[in-house]
């Protein structure tokens, strides 16, 4: 279970499913015989028409990590949002009493589900397919899987195993100072700005302007 006290709980789904398209690199985790087990991925999310969520992707045939997944395994994948440190010289009290401290905000995704192995060419070369289109958007020449020798390609399936995972549990953890005053988290956002971090100040704002529409607390 992710530690998540209220103020930062996120269990939008639209918010969360924009928080995977924005960093679709998952940590895959997994018990094995000697302990956890750790593999970064990329990964392609469908949503079906009722809102259930499936995560698919690929490990290298070589990997290890791959020998101790099995099917129906429970596993856990990780998304991990924008991020940063925060220095107590943003906040009111840091000049009032001194009595501040640093922290860390960040935005992160826990999806928990049951994992399933997938072996299949077509199946491997749809996904991959799919994957690269969805990362090539806004290049200025996007590159397609077509775009390489066919023999090629199919040479690159046969060293990669599928994974797909059916998410029955997600927790979202959206850490963006919710717990101090409006005054804090403005000044927090405009810090960020000065610190060149404006994708974690874009999210502070847009959690300030929903709460806060009117500007008010």
């Amino acid at each position: 279970m992710l530690y998540t006290p209220r103020a930062f709980n996120q269990p939008d789904a639209e918010a969360q499913r924009q928080l995977v398209l924005r960093h679709p690199l998952g940590l895959l985790l997994s018990n094995g015989s000697d302990g956890p087990l750790a593999t970064p991925l990329p990964f392609l999310l469908q949503v079906d028409a009722q809102g259930e969520w499936v995560l698919q992707g690929h490990l290298s045939r070589a990997n290890p990590h791959l020998k101790a997944l099995e099917d129906g395994m429970p596993v856990l994948v990780v998304f991990q949002g924008e991020q940063g440190y925060i220095t107590p010289a943003w906040y009111e009290e840091k000049a009032r009493s001194g009595k501040a401290v640093p922290t860390w905000n960040y935005l992160t995704l826990h999806c928990r589900g049951a994992i399933t192995r997938q072996d299949n060419a077509d199946w491997l070369r749809t996904r991959v397919e799919r994957l690269t289109a969805q990362q090539e958007q806004g290049m200025p020449q996007p590159w397609a899987v077509s775009d390489a020798p066919a023999a090629y390609i199919d040479s690159m399936v046969k060293a990669i195993v599928g994974v797909e995972i059916r998410v029955t549990q997600r927790e979202g953890k959206w850490k963006l100072n919710q717990n101090r005053s409006l005054t804090d988290r403005q000044q927090v956002t405009d810090g960020l700005i000065q610190q060149n971090n404006s994708p974690l100040a874009a999210e502070m704002r847009r959690t300030l302007e929903a709460e806060t529409p009117d500007g008010t607390e």
